[in-house]
């Protein structure tokens, strides 16, 4: 079974930089990416029942594997939503996927983000986590700009064992995550 780059620079140089950082005493502590969640709303869905598809179509071709919809679980009366409702699709990748689709994201996709200055360091959860709001699925190498009916936005979620945001911030920077600067206000 082939390792992914991104995994083996994870486990050749990124474990040894944040166990003396860090000061861990042992290498099971140190933080590691659990797996990445892809999801993607749907509002649309409600009155054109082909948009579905479409980001069926999408989502798959990005993550490598078929999304799962996501329903409503209570209604809605302002949005029109009834209990039960497709309302969105979800991927959730997980070992060669998932290092894989990180890879393509942080080397393919977020570069090809028209005026890109990096992504906000603000999207921690508190625990560690990290959200991520794309405005276009056209960034990814994999969609043909052609086949796209409606372009999308998606959430990522990278979901990784650190304690707090500090270490889950760290983990993310040594992988290569391109965090924008703090501007210097005069």
């Amino acid at each position: 079974m082939r390792v992914p780059r991104l995994k083996e620079r994870y486990q050749q140089e990124i474990v040894p930089a944040l166990m003396k950082e860090f000061q861990y005493s042992n290498v099971m502590r140190v933080p590691r990416l659990q797996k990445v969640v892809l999801n993607i709303g749907l509002g649309e869905a409600l009155t054109n029942a082909r948009a579905l598809e479409g980001a069926a179509t999408d989502l798959t071709a990005i993550a490598g594997q078929h999304p799962v919809i996501t329903r409503a679980k209570r209604s809605i009366a302002q949005f029109r939503v009834r209990t039960g409702m497709a309302i969105g699709m979800t991927v959730t990748l997980r070992q060669v996927r998932m290092w894989d689709f990180l890879d393509r994201l942080m080397n393919a996709a977020l570069p090809r983000i028209r005026d890109f200055r990096g992504i906000s360091p603000e999207g921690f959860d508190g625990r560690g986590n990290y959200n991520l709001g794309l405005r276009e699925q056209i960034n990814f190498p994999e969609i043909e700009y052609d086949k796209v009916d409606r372009i999308r936005g998606m959430q990522v979620t990278v979901v990784t064992t650190a304690e707090n945001d500090e270490e889950g911030r760290r983990l993310l920077e040594l992988l290569g995550m391109p965090f924008s600067k703090p501007e210097t206000r005069r």
